[in-house]
């Protein structure tokens, strides 16, 4: 809100799904919402709702103090932005002006982006949108966001509206750390569960024979290894009971997979990279103690494996 108590306006940049769908919810909000997207075709049915449609990014950014950008990376942010701040019609344009990047990139990208933005007068918040495109403005839908903290809270009721803002911290890098940690957790899995389900084709068995258990696989971890702050304190202790699960039992395990693998003829790049961790943490001699061990070997400072 704003000193008058009106929803304030906000400018989207990009409307790819995700762009669109917080454009919705913003308009849903009741915040006057800007649009602008090189393919303008995609902004007619928010123009429909009661968005404005930018027709130079120079005019999405002057249209509020807020600009949201849902971008491929943060290269398009420059691609953008880069010739509105060149040019010495709108060479202030981004001054006084706050930008919150919600697109995908590395925690170094968002560093050296808050860097830019500082360079011609902005303020800069890093986002990352945790749900897909559909949850966007509903129950559930979160973001994390990192960044100046007077900035995010400034701005955090509008931000809202999208889903619940979770600040992390001051660091610009922060929230798209989370951000890749998460997804590397979801990728994996999306590529674990296709990869499982080509073991069971090859062998002539239908998809939809396997996919519901598999599905109760992926639901049932939380169950089989808690909420996750009993592993965060064994993994800050260095502590891996070997009671259960040692890493010679699951490495085991890790082979016999790479070995159906190869028989049926399915790609071996994600077992043979889940072999290697349980080999190498078995090599630096943790295969007594609990899978958890492997940590030591994919932590940054893994070579001092041996403690």
């Amino acid at each position: 809100m704003n000193g008058t108590d009106r929803p304030a306006p906000v400018t989207i940049v990009g409307l790819g799904p995700m762009g669109r769908a917080m454009a919705g919810a913003l308009l849903r909000a009741g915040h006057p919402v800007t649009v602008w997207n090189r393919t303008t075709a995609r902004a007619a049915g928010l123009v429909a709702e009661g968005a404005t449609l930018a027709p130079t990014p120079a005019a999405a950014v002057a249209a509020g103090d807020l600009t949201i950008l849902s971008l491929t990376d943060y290269r398009a942010m420059y691609d953008i932005l880069d010739p509105v701040v060149t040019d010495r019609r709108h060479a202030d344009a981004l001054a006084g002006k706050v930008l919150v990047n919600l697109s995908s990139d590395t925690p170094d990208a968002s560093r050296e982006a808050a860097a830019w933005a500082a360079g011609h007068g902005a303020a800069f918040v890093t986002g990352g949108m945790m749900v897909p495109a559909p949850v966007v403005g509903n129950p559930g839908a979160y973001v994390f966001y990192s960044g100046p903290k007077e900035v995010f809270h400034a701005h955090e009721a509008v931000l809202a509206s999208i889903g619940e803002p979770r600040y992390l911290g001051p660091d610009p890098g922060l929230a798209q750390l989370f951000y890749q940690a998460n997804l590397a957790v979801f990728l994996t899995a999306l590529s674990s569960l296709l990869h499982a389900t080509s073991l069971v084709t090859a062998a002539s068995v239908p998809a939809a024979e396997f996919l519901p258990g598999a599905m109760g696989m992926l639901t049932g971890i939380p169950a089989m290894v808690g909420d996750g702050l009993d592993l965060a304190r064994e993994l800050e202790a260095g502590e891996y009971p070997g009671d259960l699960s040692t890493a010679l039992m699951m490495g085991a395990t890790a082979e016999h997979i790479v070995r159906t693998s190869e028989k049926a003829g399915v790609d071996l790049e994600l077992p043979k990279a889940v072999r290697s961790h349980y080999e190498r943490a078995i090599a630096a001699g943790h295969g007594t103690r609990n899978w958890t061990a492997l940590y030591e070997v994919l932590r940054a400072d893994g070579s001092a494996a041996g403690r």
